[in-house]
């Protein structure tokens, strides 16, 4: 029984593409809340709002990451635990 764990690589490009669209997205966001014509104090509840949610986003991503890491252990270690188990069984042996 082979284990056949084939871990999705994302290309360059994939990464690039990614990166830029973060930068695009972020960039407009912090030209929007500093042109917008509204009161300072609103101004940096925006700024404040999107800070947020930026760091947000980056500690979700995270956990989506660990977690999928973490399963990939659980199921590489299942895996194992089965093999050593047929590997150990030998369906002629005469029970006592």
């Amino acid at each position: 029984m082979s284990n056949h764990h084939t871990s999705s690589k994302n290309t360059n490009a994939f990464f690039v593409q990614a990166a830029l669209s973060f930068g695009v997205a972020l960039l407009a966001m912090v030209v929007a809340v500093l042109y917008l014509p509204v009161d300072p104090w609103v101004r940096a509840f925006l700024a404040l709002g999107t800070l947020f949610l930026t760091t947000s986003a980056f500690t979700l991503a995270k956990c989506v990451r660990d977690n999928q890491e973490n399963q990939a252990v659980v199921h590489r270690l299942d895996g194992a635990r089965v093999e050593k188990l047929l590997a150990e069984h030998d369906p002629f042996r005469q029970v006592s």
